[in-house]
């Protein structure tokens, strides 16, 4: 190295002891865990891992669709065909996320898009931001209210039209309902291609070192790349594909019990799943258990980069639309059966 080449900027004392304090966490979390189930312990272990991954790789989905409204920047959409692609790929054969389509799906979407851009962030994004130490622990909290908010109203929207419940996989089989998706994808490419014609794009590789691989940000196709194949081992380890927003609705809803609401009160509440996953602990939650792991391996990611850097001083306008937007997306993603990870990539990925 030359004496005029730029040096690595050293990270500070105490970003190394907060990851370091992260790691420690996560290797009692994981002991803990594993006294009790084994499967739990992996599950938050890849949500640690997942966490790490939307940090390093700054992975979201607002800003993409805002780069590509605003610049004409598909980089961010195209990787996450791409992702999308790889997804479907490795979710073969394996139980996937498929939901019905109706009224209640549409306006649940409409409201999570708009609850993304005022949040500043969709159901990972909040997480991992959460985890990296930036501004959005409020978002998050009125994320879960939303989400319970909406989930007490789901008898309503239930009576409103719908189609029911269709897989390309199951009324076709995988080896029709597979190519069909890949050719929809490479159409959905060769569509963004058109329109960000002549305008700069945002490369989606670049060479690897370890400086990048600690301190600056990871490219969009390793992020994309990694997170289909954690995606494809959540699918595998818990049989159901990553969800997010689950945990969310299941927060609010202990949260409202702790402080006298009663869940006897509400169809949605009442026996099934729902029931079971209220009554119990939220370590025994697997969305939970991997939601927790993403916030964790973000602060991990964060530390070790030397920026994690929480600020605690908003301005109204920021607090009132970080509220209103964690509202809407809470109360659109139990609308629409969940968020950019549950409804987009995980239902798409399972042909739904």
């Amino acid at each position: 190295m030359s004496v005029n080449s730029p040096q690595p900027a050293a990270i500070p004392t105490p970003q190394l002891t907060l990851a370091g304090g992260g790691a420690l966490l996560l290797l009692a979390s994981v002991i803990y865990l594993a006294s009790s189930s084994a499967k739990l312990a992996v599950l938050f272990v890849i949500g640690v891992f997942l966490g790490i991954t939307l940090y390093q790789a700054s992975f979201g989905f607002t800003a993409a669709y805002r780069r590509a409204a605003v610049a004409r920047d598909v980089s961010g959409m195209v990787a996450q065909l791409l992702m999308l692609g790889q997804g479907e790929a490795f979710g073969h054969s394996v139980i996937g996320a498929v939901a019905p389509v109706g009224v209640q799906v549409a306006v649940g979407s409409f409201l999570f898009g708009i609850g993304m851009q005022l949040g500043g962030g969709c159901g990972s994004g909040t997480l991992y931001t959460v985890g990296g130490g930036t501004r959005t622990v409020l978002t998050l909290a009125a994320f879960c209210a939303g989400a319970f908010w909406g989930s007490l109203d789901l008898e309503y929207w239930g009576d409103l039209p719908a189609w029911p419940s269709a897989s390309l996989a199951e009324m076709w089989g995988w080896e029709i309902a597979f190519p069909l998706q890949i050719g929809l994808l490479v159409l959905g490419w060769l569509g963004l291609r058109a329109f960000a014609k002549r305008a700069p794009q945002t490369p989606l590789w670049t060479g690897l070192t370890w400086r990048l691989l600690l301190v600056d940000p990871w490219p969009l196709l390793l992020g994309a790349g990694l997170l289909a194949i954690l995606n494809w081992l959540t699918l595998l380890i818990a049989g159901h594909p990553w969800t997010i927003t689950w945990a969310f609705t299941l927060w609010g809803a202990k949260t409202a019990a702790a402080i006298g609401w009663d869940p006897a009160t509400n169809p949605f509440w009442v026996g099934g799943f729902q029931e079971t996953a209220l009554n119990r602990s939220l370590l025994e939650d697997v969305t939970s258990i991997m939601d927790i792991g993403i916030v964790l391996g973000a602060l991990i990611a964060a530390a070790v980069a030397g920026k994690f850097a929480p600020r605690f001083r908003q301005p109204w306008p920021w607090l009132a639309a970080s509220i209103i937007g964690g509202l809407l997306m809470g109360y659109g993603a139990r609308l629409a059966f969940g968020c950019n990870i549950g409804a987009f990539f995980s239902g798409i990925a399972s042909t739904s």
